[in-house]
Order: C-alpha cells, then sequence, then structure tokens
C-alpha cells in the first residue's frame, strides 16, 4: 500500500552533505515504489515541518548530532509518527562513543584501549603511548578524526585550534594496525563481511565519500571463522545497544595478533551511492528500491 513518506535529510551537522545524499536515493527509491514523497530538509523547527506535512511515516536519512543521536527520534516518539531506524536510547548510546563501548565490553566484544578526556589534556600530551586515534565523541563520518604515530613528539596542534568545533570531550584510543571491515544487520540479520580498501591509514571522511577515495571487496577474502566472528559480533552489539530497522558495525582486524576489534556501531549509515549498506543488501538479493521498502514496511512508533 502507498503511504506518504517523509524523508528527514540534511539538518545542520558536520555530516548535512551526506545527509542529503542518502536522503535524495531514499527519496528517487520510494518514488519508484509508488509512495508519496516529502522530502524534509531538517531544520531547528523540525516538529512544524513533520506537523506541516503530516506523514504516515518518516524515513529517518539523516546523520551525526540531532539526526541519530536521540533527539530527533524523541520529536518523532511525541509526534506519533512511525519512523526508521532505532530508538531514542539506542540511538543515543550508539552516538556517544564512549557508553557504546562500555556496552560492548559488558556484553563481552572485544574494544580498543581508550581513554576520554578534555581536548586540551589530549592537546597537551600524549595519553596514550602513539600510534593513537584522537577522536571526537560525539560525531560520525570519521569527522575531526586524527591519528598520531608511532615517533610523534607532540599530539596534533589542531586540538588546540581556537575554531575547533568537535566537543570538547575527546576519545584517545589505541590504534588497531590491520584490515578494516564492516558488516550491516537488518532486524534480526547480520548480512555480510565487506572489507575496506583505502591506501589510508584508517577509513576517513574522504576515504568514506570522495570517488575512488575506497574500494569494498563484498564479501571480504577471509575464512569462514573470522567471517562468522565479524557476524556475530555485529549482530550482538546491535541486540546490546537495542538498535531496530539498519545498523552498521565496524572492525579493525589485526592479523598478527588475530583481534578482531569493534570500533563502532552506526545507527543511521549511509545511503550514499558508495555506501555500504546497500552493497550488502544488493549481495544478499535486495536492490535500492527494496532496501528501502523493507525500511518503510519496518517503521513503527515507538521504538
Amino acid at each position: 500500500m502507498a503511504k506518504r513518506v517523509a524523508i528527514l535529510m540534511g539538518g545542520w551537522s558536520s555530516e548535512r552533505s551526506v545527509s542529503l545524499a542518502s536522503g535524495r536515493a531514499c527519496a528517487d527509491a520510494a518514488r519508484a515504489l509508488g509512495h508519496e514523497v516529502i522530502e524534509i530538509d531538517a531544520t531547528p523547527d523540525i516538529w512544524l515541518q513533520l506537523r506541516d506535512a503530516r506523514p504516515d511515516i518518516a524515513l529517518n536519512a539523516l546523520h551525526g548530532p540531532w539526526g541519530e543521536d536521540g533527539r530527533i527520534q524523541a520529536v518523532l516518539e511525541l509526534l506519533g509518527i512511525p519512523y526508521t531506524h532505532s530508538g531514542v536510547l539506542a540511538s543515543a548510546l550508539a552516538l556517544d562513543k564512549a557508553r557504546a563501548k562500555a556496552v560492548f565490553r559488558d556484553c563481552g566484544l572485544p574494544v580498543a584501549d581508550h581513554v576520554v578526556a578534555d581536548r586540551r589534556a589530549c592537546a597537551s600530551e600524549h595519553l596514550l603511548p602513539p600510534p593513537y586515534v584522537v577522536k571526537p565523541i560525539y560525531e560520525g563520518s570519521s569527522v575531526g578524526i586524527f591519528m598520531v604515530r608511532a615517533g610523534d613528539n607532540r599530539p596534533p596542534a589542531a586540538l588546540n585550534a581556537p575554531d575547533w568545533e568537535w566537543g570538547d570531550q575527546l576519545m584517545v584510543e589505541e590504534f588497531i594496525p590491520g584490515r578494516e571491515f564492516t558488516v550491516a544487520v537488518m532486524g534480526d540479520r547480520a548480512l555480510a563481511v565487506t572489507e575496506i580498501l583505502t591506501g589510508r591509514e584508517f577509513y576517513d571522511f574522504d576515504a568514506k565519500y570522495a570517488t575512488g577515495g575506497s574500494s569494498h571487496i563484498l564479501p571480504a577474502p577471509i575464512p569462514s571463522d573470522l567471517a562468522d566472528r565479524a557476524l556475530e559480533y555485529a549482530l550482538s552489539a546491535h541486540r546490546a545497544i537495542g538498535c531496530r530497522g539498519v545498523s552498521r558495525s565496524d572492525f579493525r582486524f589485526d592479523p598478527d595478533t588475530g583481534r578482531l576489534i569493534i570500533l563502532e556501531i552506526n545507527t543511521q549509515p549511509g545511503m550514499t551511492p558508495t555506501s555500504l549498506v546497500p552493497e550488502q543488501a544488493a549481495h544478499i538479493g535486495m536492490d535500492m528500491q527494496a532496501l528501502v521498502e523493507w525500511m518503510i514496511e519496518d517503521a513503527s512508533c515507538p521504538r
């Protein structure tokens, strides 16, 4: 049955451009399916935009703070609008990297060592032995991440920049060398393991979204026991955080030690032409239209 679908996109986070691309891809697929589509470029008056749109459901294609941290989900709950992806608590937990890692550790998933500290402390001295990674607690898409290499005398000077815009609480995390994997989960099913090749030390913003920034190998050329472990970890993370709909978990694998480390879980994974979830869905026989239809049918309130 055709529905009136509001596609929530854009917004005002640092991931606005990515969200617009995700939203347009979802809108095109929903229209092709015969749904009535209202594209909403979210503003701080999103509740008014939603009230005026009067959708049957909201397909959330927002990324970053305000889009995937539980706040837009709370607005949708208050308005009683069925929506896609995870609910208030799971969204808030997943975007908070430190709290998400605490949940992962409590359910037995392996995580990298880390400390959380004020930005100025992170800028003043090495809080972990290099190499390590400095990342904002509440950002996605590798925004604001810095790599500190072995032999670096000081942390990055940019951490003290007057125009710093990614919050004062940062995570200093052990760097895990090796290979990059990702696993999407839809509902109660882990889809596949993709290996991401970038030619870089980590999967940064340009590698994720620039044309030619990375290549994806699907399925990842790894032993079946390692693939099974990645699938199991992704599904366990999805359940432990309390995710709904689609999520994507990212991993590092060190072949020298055999460590498979979960880095984070994404409750609003990208749906752009270079995104990993549509690729994995296609791998199991779901094209973009089928994926979007599944998300629309999965929408509910409360989540």
